[in-house]
């Protein structure tokens, strides 16, 4: 399901940026005591009581609409708030109700999106004056120090209770992300897909803003694509629409079963499509791999078999990925991937029988003995698959925590080989089994 999304707006200087380190629970927004510090977006995942949002900090909005700086924030900010299902609309207590608070509320009032006031910099809320904001016409001020964290977790439990609920999607149709860098011809792919001209294609990078969906059927089984902007380097995001293209992105894959990662066949596996594909398998994702424009490609019978060593170098559990060499523009193998996107469902929804769990980890262990720890013996009793999408194993022993990275490794390629599970993450766990 799609995170929903929840903005920081005010002023500048009244601590957006602290209290957005604050939630996400990391220092990646820039905090400076000069006004206007933060010009771009920055956006993190946050999660309180079991509730997941994405948090998207915005520039501070001034008063002087004729400075350039400032007609490029507000844009930005616009964009925030058109994209955002709850707005924080962060006031100084400090320094007292500005009148450009005034048009802030105005303009949140305006725009139909729910929005609460923080009053930040309350550092002592039982002694900080900050009823004024009650003037803003928009509810109690939820008072809170994001330096010192004072009243963050009353302010989240607010927060968390007044995001409006996401839809819920269809649950039975297969969703589809097609993900990859800007320009490498995921409109053109879907299109030839779907069979008609339904997205926009153009040679200028970066055509594609919002993700758009297309459903289809495949063998009597539901398919939605969805579509997203290229995620370009973070450095490369310079105004907001990239910016909001990027966050687009990421909810794709948090929306969707499997992702689709093309590449450009012209080009080798750049850090910016690893980074894209980390991004999925870590969430848990489906994979496939669709090296496009392969019709460009000058090539043998071994220069795809090299294309996918090449990419396996580079990231490892590429390994386990179907690579598909396909051609939007001439349609060259691109209705396999209908094929190969059903067998990853197949693979992501395999539920092994405990006991052949069990005899794999026997054999495993009768091969190679776990490496064992000086006094403390590490035994592994027994083995079972706990989840599925992605499939998950638990193994349980004793004195687990002595138990090395790469034994866990040689367990995974072990689990992996004997059923596959191709495109897919395999989580493997180790827990201490409960002494009763």
């Amino acid at each position: 399901m799609s995170l929903p999304v929840v903005a920081l707006v005010g002023r500048p200087n009244v601590g957006k940026s602290a209290l957005f380190n604050r939630i996400v629970g990391r220092n990646t927004a820039i905090v400076s005591d000069e006004a206007g510090t933060t010009r771009d977006r920055h956006f993190g995942r946050a999660e309180w009581a079991g509730s997941a949002f994405w948090l998207v900090d915005t520039g501070g909005i001034t008063d002087d609409p004729r400075a350039a700086m400032d007609v490029e924030i507000r844009r930005q900010v616009q964009q925030a708030i058109d994209e955002a299902d709850l707005l924080l609309f962060v006031v100084d207590t400090r320094a007292g109700l500005h009148p450009v608070d005034h048009r802030i509320a105005e303009i949140l009032r305006s725009s139909g999106k729910p929005f609460l006031v923080i009053a930040n910099k309350a550092d002592n809320p039982k002694s900080t004056d900050y009823y004024e904001f009650f003037e803003l016409g928009a509810g109690d001020p939820i008072p809170v120090s994001a330096i010192s964290g004072k009243q963050s977790g009353d302010m989240l439990d607010v927060v968390v209770a007044n995001i409006p609920e996401v839809p819920a999607e269809d649950d039975t149709s297969l969703k589809i992300a097609v993900v990859g860098r800007p320009n490498v011809g995921k409109s053109s792919f879907v299109n030839r897909l779907l069979g008609e001209e339904r997205l926009v294609v153009s040679d200028v990078a970066g055509t594609t803003r919002d993700a758009i969906d297309s459903p289809m059927r495949y063998h009597e089984r539901d398919l939605v694509f969805i579509d997203t902007a290229g995620l370009r380097r973070q450095s490369r995001v310079e105004d907001g629409v990239e910016f909001y293209s990027a966050l687009r992105t990421r909810r794709a894959i948090d929306r969707a079963d499997i992702c689709c990662l093309l590449i450009d066949a012209t080009e080798e596996l750049l850090n910016q499509d690893l980074k894209i594909a980390t991004l999925a398998w870590e969430a848990g994702r489906g994979m496939i791999v669709v090296v496009n424009k392969w019709d460009l490609v000058s090539k043998d019978d071994k220069t795809a078999a090299k294309f996918q060593k090449k990419c396996v170098e580079k990231a490892p559990y590429l390994a386990f990925v179907p690579f598909l060499f396909t051609s939007a523009k001439t349609g060259q193998r691109v209705t396999k991937v209908l094929d190969t996107l059903l067998e990853v469902e197949a693979a992501r929804a395999k539920r092994i029988s405990t006991s052949q769990v069990n005899a794999v980890l026997e054999e495993l262990v009768r091969r190679r003995q776990p490496p064992q720890a000086a006094g403390r013996e590490v035994r592994l009793h027994y083995a079972t698959q706990v989840e599925t999408a992605p499939p998950t194993i638990v193994v349980f022993g004793n004195n687990t925590d002595a138990l090395e990275e790469h034994y866990v490794r040689y367990l995974h390629n072990g689990f992996r080989e004997a059923w596959g599970f191709t495109g897919n993450p395999l989580r493997v766990q180790v827990k201490k089994k409960n002494v009763t």
